[in-house]
């Protein structure tokens, strides 16, 4: 993309509608290639316009590739929106010849020297950070959880060092005083900040953290198993030291389950791993009591090894998107890419996840796999999960949210087309299911659902040891096991959220900079989160989410 953008962008040479880079009104003068023409309506920022007169059954095309079906005449100059198109999109077929790798790499010069500060495995994979988990294997354990979150925290130093207070007294005065609805509305209520050393007694343990769920019983037995999956990669994942597994004893998912599962995904694991049964043990006082213990001795293991450099082909960047917005498939999602392509370029890996994202754009990234068996794989998954979601009547193109329409994202194809993105050019060299983990070196697709949240899940438990998250609207979603990083796509949102917002590629919607100087200042940013050297905002904030996958029921 080059500099210095103006008021509209045309990404491919054969879409049919541009985007509004900034407010535009009706008769404004449209100067695009050889073309002039007068604005026919008022658009919106991150919205769109055709640049053609389209008839009714005309295919939208937008990233080069179709996004939707014109249902009601659209003139030249006019506003799209869902009142004139819906959601449409081109088949796609795996073909037997055409999985060729003709990937142009980027310029890894400036980075092929480079090295982050990191947790060293014995499988040979390095942790961004250094945690210990405590997880419940049912839901009926949620409560001994939290009773050991309590306990744990703060006696080890490990309560967030910026957890805010709010006093509330000022209202309970004035309230006992007879104070109006309005009146207590003008009363300040100040945020204090917690002051607390963090991690005094086991400095490289990064953090303790504590894993709620609603699953493990009372569902499918397949979604207790997958659960059991799902918790394996978590205790796998490269910045986990060990865990203390919970179990009451009679729900579906077994510890036998899980432990099978640890053993066919890491076989040689020498990570402590405790499993505390509660209808095994005497009292309930004496079951904590048990679990506080072990979760002690799994902290001074933990704590016995500390950061070491690393290459950066020990990265794995999961890519996620959520509270999308008009602009995020040309500023932050394009940044993301060029990150990936870079990472990918210097032996690193890439996890592209949300397949109900990435509906309409099937034959492109068929076309990236570099085996013809992947290719098919994503392509069998992607209709079976297609066809399970209409049968429960929300297809693929239910996917966008009020949010997303809102600001530009009017069909699941325009979001899928910009969401993809994220996954740069390279080659595809795996295809995964949910809770599959990585093993191969180089971009990889995951069936995640949608969902913010369950998809981060998911890539967690895939092997992800870094999060690179974009996001037009603002969300805090974090991550109990790996740093998050905010990508805002557009600088007013940067600015009014700073709070949870890592980063900015606003600047590239300004012309101030590039798709590939964003990327690499973000390259150098996310080296120190993986040194540790940045706490980002979800971590600072205590944004922990954790949101196990049914998959019969999410999209």
């Amino acid at each position: 993309m080059a500099k210095n953008l103006s008021k509209i962008l045309k990404i491919h040479p054969k879409d049919n509608i541009v985007v509004a880079l900034r407010d535009l009104t009706k008769g404004d003068i449209i100067k695009l290639e050889d073309d002039e023409f007068k604005l026919f309506s008022n658009v919106s920022a991150k919205h769109k316009f055709s640049i053609e007169n389209l008839n009714i059954g005309d295919s939208v095309y937008m990233y080069g590739v179709v996004v939707g079906k014109v249902k009601k005449t659209i003139s030249k100059g006019e506003h799209i929106s869902t009142y004139n198109i819906i959601h449409e999109t081109e088949d796609y077929v795996v073909s037997k010849s055409n999985n060729q790798d003709k990937w142009v790499r980027p310029n890894i010069e400036k980075f092929s020297n480079s090295t982050f500060s990191g947790y060293h495995r014995g499988d040979g994979t390095v942790g961004t950070e250094n945690n210990w988990l405590v997880i419940p294997l049912v839901f009926c354990q949620n409560r001994n959880i939290e009773t050991l979150q309590n306990a744990i925290l703060g006696g080890l130093g490990y309560e967030n060092s910026s957890k805010k207070s709010f006093d509330l007294t000022a209202l309970i005065d004035n309230y006992k005083s007879g104070a109006s609805e309005s009146d207590l509305m003008n009363i300040d209520v100040i945020a204090e900040t917690k002051n607390q050393q963090k991690h005094s007694l086991f400095p490289n343990v990064d953090g303790i953290y504590f894993l709620t769920h609603d699953g493990g019983c009372g569902g499918s037995t397949s979604d207790a198993v997958t659960l059991c999956h799902l918790l394996a990669g978590y205790i796998n994942n490269p910045n986990v030291a060990g865990a203390t597994i919970l179990s009451l004893g009679c729900q579906h998912a077994q510890i036998s389950i899980l432990e099978r599962a640890l053993k066919r995904i890491a076989p040689n694991s020498n990570k402590p791993v405790y499993f505390l049964e509660q209808q095994k043990s005497n009292s309930e006082p004496e079951y904590i009591a048990e679990a506080i213990k072990k979760t002690f001795i799994g902290l001074v293991k933990a704590n016995k090894i500390s950061r070491v450099p690393a290459p950066l082909s020990k990265l794995t960047i999961g890519l996620e998107c959520g509270g999308s917005d008009g602009f995020s498939g040309i500023s932050a999602n394009p940044t993301l890419g060029y990150v990936s392509d870079l990472i990918v370029g210097l032996g690193g890996s890439a996890i592209l996840s949300e397949f109900p994202e990435l509906n309409g754009v099937e034959q492109e990234l068929i076309n990236r796999c570099k085996e013809v068996e992947k290719a098919e794989k994503f392509a069998q998954i992607m209709t079976a999960y297609n066809t399970k979601a209409t049968a429960l009547g929300a297809g693929f193109s239910a996917n966008p949210s009020p949010g997303n329409i809102k600001d530009g994202l009017i069909t699941d194809a325009i979001k899928s087309a910009g969401a993809a993105k994220k996954g740069g050019t390279s080659p595809i060299v795996d295809v995964l299911d949910y809770t599959e983990q990585l093993i191969k070196p180089g971009l990889n697709l995951l069936c995640t659902p949608g969902n913010d949240v369950e998809s981060t899940t998911g890539l967690a438990g895939s092997g992800a040891n870094l999060i690179l998250f974009t996001t037009g609207l603002g969300t805090p979603t974090g991550n109990p096991v790996v740093p998050v990083i905010k990508v805002s796509t557009n600088t007013f949102i940067y600015k009014k959220m700073n709070d949870i917002i890592d980063f900015n590629t606003g600047t590239i919607i300004e012309g101030t900079e590039t798709i590939e100087s964003c990327g690499e200042a973000l390259l150098s940013y996310i080296i120190r989160v993986a040194s540790g050297e940045i706490e980002v905002n979800a971590r600072r904030l205590g944004q922990n989410d954790f949101i196990p996958w049914k998959r019969g029921l999410s999209l």
